[in-house]
Order: C-alpha cells, then structure tokens, then sequence
C-alpha cells in the first residue's frame, strides 16, 4: 500500500506544471517532464564526467522533484510569499516505504548540494532550464535573454558549463535539420 502510494504521488507530478513559465509568458512543462529532462541530463553528464557514481547522480535526479507533489512547484517569487513545509512533506513521503531510507537520503543530498553528484544533480536541474529556454529563444521568444545569463551563472561544475556553451551554440532544431540538407 505505502509503495503504490508512493506511486500515485509521483505519477502525480504528470499533472503539476512548473510554475516559472507564467513568468516567463511562453512555453510550459509538467514536473515530470522537467524530471525526465533533468535526469537524461544526469545520465549525460553521468558518461562524461570521470569516477562519478552515476547511479547516484540519475536517481537524485530522478526523485529531485518528487516533494513537489505535496508542495507544488514553488518558483523564485512564489518562495518569497509562500511557506512550504518541504521536511514534512518528504517524511510523510517515505513513511513506511521499505525504502524510504533511499530516497530520503538523496533528496537530502541534493538538497545539501556538497557531494561531485549533488552538484552534478543541481547543473542538470539548470541544464533542463537551459535547453528550454534555449529552444524558446531560438523561435523568437525574447525574454530567454534576459533569464539565461543568471541560470548559466548558478552552474558549479566545468562539465554543465562546457555542455551548456554547445547547447547555447547549437540551434534547437539543429539535429533534425541535418536530415533535410
């Protein structure tokens, strides 16, 4: 029962929207896209990035996000007017879940961003921004220019900063233009 709970609230995020793009005026994203963005990122950068351990990098990825099933998807403005319980939120979440113990502990460590895979984690959490925003740049949506420079700038690992110079360099519809010349 506690495992299919678990399930249902992270089948949930399916259907929460990532609430930065109302401020941004273009585009939109559910959590769960957003988390699969973010962990196939992980998963690149995973294969990249010499003695990281990329189980644990893909599967804090995986579950970065998965509070926000019970708090919503709180964004910069929000945060200064709005108090999430995020503590509550995540025991209520691995209560009774054999394996709560797991998901506990990278939740945490994502959130303490101190460790290679944490910060690895957090880059490909911005890394997810940067290609939207990127390919939203690319179709002639403006306020991109302004919103990239401060998320490049939240990046910590050389990695995320090379990997997001090729993203910024390449065109969004680049790979399936090849294709057609």
């Amino acid at each position: 029962s506690n495992i299919a709970d678990l399930l249902f609230q992270a089948n949930l995020l399916k259907e929460i929207p990532r609430s930065g793009f109302q401020f941004l005026g273009a585009g939109n994203e559910s959590v769960a896209e957003h988390s699969y963005s973010t962990t196939f990122i992980a998963f690149i950068l995973a294969n990249i990035v010499p003695d990281i351990n990329g189980s644990r990098l893909i599967s804090m990825c995986l579950v970065h996000d998965l509070n926000e099933a019970r708090i919503g998807d709180l964004n910069t403005v929000h945060k200064d007017y709005v108090r999430a319980d995020p503590d509550n939120a995540l025991r209520d979440t691995v209560a009774g879940v054999p394996f709560g113990a797991v998901l506990e502990e990278l939740i945490r460590e994502f959130e303490a961003n101190q460790t290679p895979e944490a910060k690895l984690a957090r880059d490909a959490d911005q890394l997810a921004l940067i290609i939207d925003l990127k390919a939203l740049a690319d179709i002639g949506y403006k306020p991109p220019e302004k919103w990239l420079p401060p998320i490049i700038d939240r990046l910590q690992t050389d990695a995320a900063r090379t990997l997001a110079d090729d993203i910024l360099k390449t065109p969004y519809d680049n790979w399936w233009l090849k294709k057609m010349g």
